[in-house]
């Protein structure tokens, strides 16, 4: 790919990729801010902590941690959500490069190259966690850059990028499977070990693993284990969810109702099932990288953990290589057969303007909250401003300092913006707190899945208490212990998780007089 055109088309598309995310401005989401405040915690030498002197690994992103850290560090600042967007936004240019390269390296066709580099710019999923603050964009350059090294022969950069992804995401490991099979059984036909991956994956990763067990006590988060007790998911749930991403990557149901839904469920499978049969005669090595949406689906179905949004991304740029290569495929056979050039451009241009135009459409011109330039529909963050809110009222009215406790189900926002202690009732920073898991299920308001144990708080005996009213009521709301000893001080109206948000102040703790 040496041509100008070739170069000055990377260039338009990574063009399109910053000011697609510039222009939304950051949407942080909730447990963007549990990043955010590690960082910070870091950069003010408090240590790798949420709550200062408390060593509990309460995120699944170190590396992105870190990352946040420095940049801070480098900017003299502590304006989390934009370094975040910029950082991402780096990641995605590459990304969509890094995507542009591969179809071109397949197909040897500009027109696909550009479709794909131009879809993942303005894809909702990708915009939206970019602007979001979350690790997603990071983690899929990782992934990106090791299937591009595998293609090259570059084995030792295959492990290292395989280890900045499980530094950056535990379910990265997700994405390294096809590819680590498939180099094991190439190298195993010369009767060779990759071993020079497999070490420079080690040496990646053993900074970290040392480190974090001196430090933490494991490697590991204690979000994944106190997600898994927390939650009372159907066991359906992230099947469905699964079923309609990989169905509607574009956000096609937003265009055709439920008839995007249903053309894509037997479109895009038929479509990823012709790419690789196109790859298998041309690199058959990419077969890889469309194997990972597959083990991306079967794990998740079969594990049925609580999906967030951004749980959904990740096997996105393989899922839509698969769609474009397939359609292009098929254009490639009706060009040949009527020996008609003008059908690529033509060809490309249609591919484009539908899937992009389908994309687009789910791009709000003037959001219904939060900053008034365009951004996708799906980057929400109503409740997180309500969060905010609330964490500037605990600091600036109530006077909230590290030593107060305030205990939350979502605790990032919450805890950025008050800066307090927080007893964090998912247990995801407070790993003791799992102890009142599991809940009685008669807690549960009906179409929540999540509702807080009333002796957690009841014993705890947090300075406030904020959560969504579903999470109270027909627990801690209509227990005399509690009421008589929390004031409800303050409810913002929020239809999402019951009638609002609530903030409960224990008697005898400072309220908005100062008193």
């Amino acid at each position: 790919m040496s041509s100008r055109w070739a170069w000055g088309l990377v260039l338009l598309v990574m063009g399109a990729v910053v000011i697609a995310r510039a222009v939304p401005t950051p949407r942080s989401i909730d447990d963007s801010f549990i990043t955010f405040r590690y960082s910070r915690n870091i950069i003010e030498g408090q240590g790798f902590v949420y709550n200062p002197g408390v060593q509990t690994l309460g995120t699944t992103t170190p590396l992105f941690t870190l990352v946040m850290a420095g940049v801070a560090t480098a900017a003299g600042g502590q304006d989390f959500p934009w370094y975040a967007l910029w950082v991402n936004t780096a990641a995605d240019a590459i990304n969509a490069a890094l995507l542009f390269y591969l179809v071109y390296r397949v197909t040897r066709s500009l027109y696909p190259a550009v479709v794909i580099g131009l879809l993942w710019a303005v894809l909702p999923r990708s915009v939206t966690f970019a602007v979001g603050g979350m690790e997603t964009s990071v983690n899929i350059l990782w992934m990106l850059a090791a299937y591009t090294a595998f293609l090259h022969g570059r084995r030792t950069w295959v492990g290292v990028f395989a280890g900045l992804g499980l530094l950056t995401r535990p379910d990265a490991a997700l994405w390294i499977l096809p590819l680590g099979v498939y180099q094991l059984v190439e190298h195993l036909r010369e009767r060779q070990i990759p071993w020079q991956t497999y070490l420079a994956g080690l040496l990646t990763l053993a900074p970290w693993v040392v480190f974090a067990t001196a430090y933490f006590g494991s490697p590991l988060p204690n979000s994944l284990g106190a997600k898994s007790v927390a939650y009372i998911v159907p066991g359906a749930d992230a099947l469905v969810g699964l079923l309609q991403v990989y169905a509607t990557p574009f956000m096609e149901f937003d265009t055709f109702g439920v008839l995007g839904i249903q053309v894509g469920f037997v479109l895009y499978p038929l479509l990823n099932a012709l790419a690789v049969v196109y790859l298998w005669g041309r690199d058959r090595r990419l077969a890889a990288f469309l194997a990972y949406p597959l083990v991306y689906f079967g794990v998740f179905a079969v594990a049925a953990p609580l999906m967030f949004r951004w749980y959904y991304t990740p096997p996105l740029p393989a899922w839509i290589f698969g769609i474009v290569i397939g359609a292009w495929s098929l254009v490639e056979i009706v060009g040949k057969r009527t020996n008609t050039r003008v059908l690529y451009p033509v060809a490309g241009a249609l591919m484009l303007g539908v899937w992009g135009g389908v994309a687009l459409n789910h791009w709000q011109v003037t959001p219904t909250h939060g900053p008034q330039s365009p951004a996708p529909e799906m980057a929400w963050h109503d409740i997180e401003l309500q969060y905010e809110e609330i964490g500037r009222q605990l600091r600036e009215e109530f006077g909230a300092t590290a030593e107060t406790r305030v205990a939350s189900a979502d605790i990032g926002a919450v805890g950025y913006f008050s800066g307090a202690t927080i007893i964090d009732t998912v247990g995801l920073v407070t790993p003791a707190l799992s102890a009142y898991y599991p809940f009685d299920r008669e807690l549960l308001v009906g179409g929540q899945n999540y509702a807080v144990p009333p002796a957690l708080i009841l014993e705890t005996q947090p300075d406030y208490f904020v959560t969504p009213e579903a999470f109270v009521r027909l627990g801690l709301a209509q227990m005399p212990e509690f009421t008589e000893n929390y004031t409800l001080v303050r409810e913002i109206p929020f239809e999402v998780y019951g009638t609002g948000i609530q903030l409960y102040a224990r008697d005898g703790v400072a309220t908005s007089d100062g008193q």
